[in-house]
Parts: structure tokens; sequence; C-alpha cells
């Protein structure tokens, strides 16, 4: 996957064609990143299994293998100069995509073989383990959404149409988009929930990585209970984003144009997240030696040591 995205690399610069309203070696090089990344994770996570490693290691080898075959399609349409997804123009057009779609089912069950290892495991550190099992999750979810793009869309019917299926929803294919990502900026594109589910293999690990480089300077952060509690904020809230840009993709809206209704949305889990992580590191334990006083123990000590009224008056008298 890494000499593939060298060689669509060198294909953006030295290739002009243009497909679907985009540059035509795009596709490849998009996939090939993205299989780097999937791979590498996934070999990262089976490699701290106590257990079932040769299960897994099976498992990661039909990843490999359904992700090359993906890839060659992928790519062997790029040079013929035509579409590889949704494409069933000729029987032969059809039969790659079908064949893809094969490998799309293949890749996902053996990822759900690597899921259910991972959730049997018992893993040392509990907040690396929370954080690989919502990411592999978060993956398989991410990748379903894939078959929500082979269903026929508005004027497409099997049989007649030369594409079935599409990415954006709401508008045609290959319209304006943003740069880098292709993502539609005049409709919904189902791409986006893929791309955020999928990537949560990557970005709830580096959550834990993170909480490992503050915990030096963070004691409370030290502590596996507080960590583990982060991560499992941190995957909620991440699971909440990808039900969130699916749902908006669903109804058709750009992600850069959202309604009151998303924004409103958005904006319960962004108060849910800033709570919870609030909540976590408010109870987190005091860190061994720390002396300091929490706010609730001064304003005791303070209610404590003052005198009170009676004491006064006793003095008072005294005085006199």
């Amino acid at each position: 996957m890494a000499v593939t995205a060298v060689v669509s690399a060198v294909g953006l610069v030295i290739d002009d064609r243009v497909l679907v309203g985009a540059p035509i070696w795009a596709k490849p090089f998009k996939f090939a990143v993205s299989f780097v990344a999937y791979s590498l994770s996934l070999a990262w996570m089976l490699s701290l299994l106590p257990r079932g490693r040769r299960a897994g290691r099976r498992a990661g080898t039909v990843v490999a293998v359904a992700s090359l075959v993906e890839m060659v399609i992928i790519v062997g349409q790029v040079v013929r100069g035509k579409r590889s997804h949704f494409n069933v123009a000729t029987p032969f057009d059809e039969a790659l995509f079908n064949a893809m779609a094969v490998t799309v089912v293949v890749l996902w069950t053996a990822t759900l073989v690597i899921a259910v290892l991972l959730l049997r495991a018992r893993i040392a550190d509990r907040a690396a383990a929370a954080a690989m099992r919502g990411g592999v999750l978060l993956a398989l979810a991410g990748a379903a959404v894939g078959f929500l793009m082979t269903r026929p869309a508005p004027g497409q019917r099997r049989g007649e149409s030369d594409v079935v299926g599409a990415h954006s929803v709401g508008v045609p294919d290959g319209g304006p988009a943003m740069p880098l990502t292709g993502w539609s900026t005049t409709g919904g594109d189902l791409r986006i929930a893929h791309f955020v589910g999928m990537h949560a293999l990557q970005l709830l690990p580096l959550v834990v990585m993170a909480l490992a480089v503050l915990a030096p300077r963070r004691p409370r952060l030290a502590d596996d209970r507080v960590r583990l509690r982060l991560v499992r904020v941190a995957s909620g809230t991440y699971a909440a984003v990808f039900a969130l840009v699916l749902w908006q993709a669903l109804r058709g809206q750009p992600l850069l144009r959202p309604d009151a209704v998303t924004l409103g949305a958005a904006g319960v889990v962004l108060l849910a997240a800033a709570a919870g992580t609030y909540a976590t590191l408010r109870g987190a334990p005091r860190p061994a030696g720390d002396l300091r006083p929490r706010p609730s123990d001064r304003s005791r000590a303070v209610a404590e040591t003052r005198p009170s009224a009676e004491a006064a008056g006793a003095r008072k008298d005294l005085v006199s």
C-alpha cells in the first residue's frame, strides 16, 4: 500500500485525466494511504493479544489479501480510465465491482474477528484496551457505511443505469467538492462518516498516548482509573460525532453548511464531552504526597476555625 501511494502520487502529478470531477489518481492515493493506517493499527493491536494470536494472524492476513485485491481492481480501472465503484456499464465492469463488494465483505468479517479477539482479551493497560476496543468497533461501523453507498440513487435503476450507487446524498456525484477530501459541498456525503468511523482505529489510541505523555506533568493522569474514564469519555464522544455526521449526510446536508438542528446536536455532544471530562478530573483521587487541600476542604477548614457567636460573646464578657 505504501508503494501504491507513491505510484498514485506520481500519477497525480503526471496524469491530468479527471474522472467524476476529481483527478483520476486521487482515489487510489486516498485508498492506499487509508489502508496503510488501517493495517498498521490492526497489526499493532494484534501484537498486544495475550491469547488467540494465531487466529488474529490469520484474520490479519485475510485483511491484507482482501485489501490487495481491492486495490488491484481500483488501480486497474484507473489505467483503463474507468470508474471502479458503482460501475455496471459493461459485464466486465460489473464483474469487477461485484468482486470489490465481495472483498469488502471479507475484509469487514475479518476485522470483526479481530474485534472479538480484542473484546475477549485481558490487556494489562485498561485505558489502551478500551481505546483499541472502541476504535475497532467504530471502524466496523464506519466500514459498514460503505454498504449504504451501494443503494441506487434517485434516477438509477438496476439493469438499466450504467452507474448504481453514489457517495453523495441529494446531489449527483462529481459536483462541487472540498479540496483534498473531495467531499460534496452542495449535498450530503456518506464518505465523511465512513472516514470518521474508519480512523477511530488511529485517533482513540492517540488519546491514550497523549494521556501517557501528559501524566508526568499532571499527576492525576498517572492513575489508571482516571485514564480509563477519560478514554471512555473520548470513545463516547467519538461515537456521537460519527452518528452526527452520518445523520447529517443522510439528510442531504453538506458538512460545512449545518442547519440549526445539526448545530444544536453538535453543541449537546460538546457539552456532554466537557462535562464528562470535568467530572472525571474533579473526582480523581489526589496523587500520593499532594498535601494541598481541595477547595471543599478549605471551606470546611475555614468554617471549623471561624469563632461562633457564643464564643465571641463569652470573650467580650471576660474582657469586661
